[in-house]
């Protein structure tokens, strides 16, 4: 099956000065990197990208866990393994992710992800289009006291629905 080329964005002649670098010290946007803590590296958020995809750089501690199965209806989310052994639910099965490999989960798609391994994991995710990740990365761990009516809403605006 042919696509064709996305709808034209760029409307000047001679091009423009608008790359956005981010040298590989920059400290994580969450935790700390090399402390046993998970951390979150915002690389591309959806404000960098003009809301065509977001970037980001899991650090997971040894046994951190992951979210349940869950899907998105109007995101995908694209996993790749930069180290260690990340266990991921593509809808039908768990599966160990190692350097490497790769799952893309289109809109819809069940999948979850934790590390249950003894040794920290390192991914990259990707959701297309871009959305405002950050605010759930930041959030997401103060649910804790939550009330069920403040959770799903807060699930609900950040496109995230779980199932288990």
């Amino acid at each position: 099956m042919s696509y064709p080329y996305p709808e034209q964005k760029y409307w000047g002649e001679d091009g423009e000065v608008s790359a956005v670098f981010r040298p590989a010290t920059t400290p994580p946007d969450i935790g700390e990197s090399g402390t046993g803590k998970d951390a979150i590296h915002y690389l591309a958020t959806t404000g960098t990208t003009r809301g065509e995809f977001g970037l980001y750089r899991v650090e997971m501690r040894p046994r951190a866990g992951g979210p349940k199965t869950h899907y998105h209806k109007r995101i995908s989310e694209s996993f790749y393994i930069l180290d260690g052994t990340v266990r991921v639910f593509d809808g039908v099965q768990w599966v160990d992710a190692r350097k490497g490999d790769f799952l893309h989960v289109p809109q819809g798609g069940l999948h979850a992800f934790r590390n249950d391994s003894d040794a920290p994991a390192d991914m990259l995710l990707l959701f297309t289009p871009g959305a405002p990740r950050e605010e759930y990365f930041e959030q997401v761990s103060k649910l804790a006291h939550a009330s069920e009516e403040e959770r799903a809403a807060f699930f609900d605006k950040h496109d995230s629905y779980f199932v288990e």
